[in-house]
């Protein structure tokens, strides 16, 4: 049962997916106390720990400076899938609450070309995702950004990192993993260093040849990233999403318009995206004109466009989701299970 103060807000039906069919109500947190006095909760913790130590000490070994990252500002990523920001009363300044730290880390790319935050990250996602067992109100990413770096380049650091977390994890607290129900043999390929790759062309024909109708012009939906990801023995990237598809910041292919030089990380198992990344664009002109082109005020982005204008450092990165990584490695059903203190889409609770 709920908790009795928690409102769930999706259509009492259940929660809508993203292809438009109504889903079974996914299961709710239980009340706050019982939820932190849980086993697998106290499992995913320990695994959760492991996992931070050996990302910090790999990024580190790779170079990266952690920074901490700024939780409120006069503007934040745009988001999309219908995300919103929260927004906070900053000294009679209407700020938000950080969704992404996409621009402070570009801007800290002035001095520090090789960084990463653990950053926590609040988006009011819309109420059906309640039922996707992978998205909540606030969760943490692993972000990283390197000045100069191609996307080969920044690929490489992403399946390094998920690498050396897996095989940490597994070297760390394999009794954690085996009581969870995890086995070895399922990261087998990742732990030998083996990750696939496609493009997001390829992976919308392999989806409409399997019956799932994955528009041409969008971000592989969730069911789809499903799909792809129960099909893999491996974790792959999915490359080359079309502009509009992202954010601004995605730099696009100057030698082919209308492709973006950005990825996706697709963990196999059915556990969907862990990571997206992409080069940036870093060109002031550019930007404005990006901006223009999503709908966006270029006004809002004064401070960011300033540093632009002064000039920003090509770089690439990207962001790791930590709960959906540590859902992945404990093969754990729902995000919240994974969280101490889950906030679900549309669910109202401490």
């Amino acid at each position: 049962m709920p908790h009795p103060t928690a409102s769930l807000t999706p259509p009492a039906d259940g929660p809508v997916t993203p292809e438009g069919a109504t889903a079974a109500p996914a299961p709710l947190p239980p009340p706050i106390g019982d939820h932190l006095r849980t086993p697998a909760l106290r499992d995913a913790m320990l695994v959760q720990q492991e996992a931070l130590h050996a990302a910090r000490g790999y990024l580190r070994g790779q170079g990266f400076v952690e920074l901490l990252p700024p939780l409120v500002g006069p503007v934040t990523d745009p988001g999309g899938r219908g995300a919103k920001a929260l927004d906070v009363d900053y000294y009679g300044r209407p700020y938000k609450l950080m969704t992404s730290a996409i621009l402070y880390k570009q801007a800290s790319l002035k001095g520090f070309p090789k960084l990463f935050y653990i950053a926590p990250n609040v988006r009011v996602e819309p109420p059906e995702t309640a039922g996707t067992g992978r998205h909540l109100v606030e969760f943490h990413q692993i972000d990283v950004e390197w000045a100069g770096a191609d996307r080969a380049a920044i690929r490489t650091v992403v399946a390094g990192l998920l690498t050396e977390v897996s095989d940490h994890v597994w070297r760390a607290v394999p009794e954690v993993l085996e009581r969870l129900g995890r086995d070895r043999l399922d990261f087998a390929e990742l732990l030998s260093g083996k990750v696939g790759e496609c493009t997001h062309t390829e992976a919308v024909a392999r989806l409409r040849a399997l019956g799932h109708p994955q528009s041409a012009d969008a971000e592989i939906d969730w069911e789809g990233e499903k799909v792809l990801s129960l099909e893999s023995d491996r974790p792959f990237f999915v490359n080359d999403y079309p502009k509009g598809s992202r954010g601004f910041y995605d730099r696009e292919d100057p030698a082919r318009p209308g492709v973006l030089r950005n990825f996706d990380l697709i963990a196999h198992g059915g556990y969907g995206e862990l990571v997206s990344g992409s080069e940036r664009e870093s060109d002031y002109a550019t930007l404005v004109t990006r901006m223009r082109e999503s709908g966006e005020n270029p006004a809002k982005y004064a401070w960011y466009l300033n540093l632009a204008r002064e000039g920003i450092e090509p770089s690439a990165g990207f962001g790791m989701g930590v709960q959906r990584l540590v859902r992945f490695l404990t093969g754990l059903d729902f995000l919240w299970q994974v969280s101490a203190y889950p906030k679900l889409p549309g669910v109202v609770a401490p």
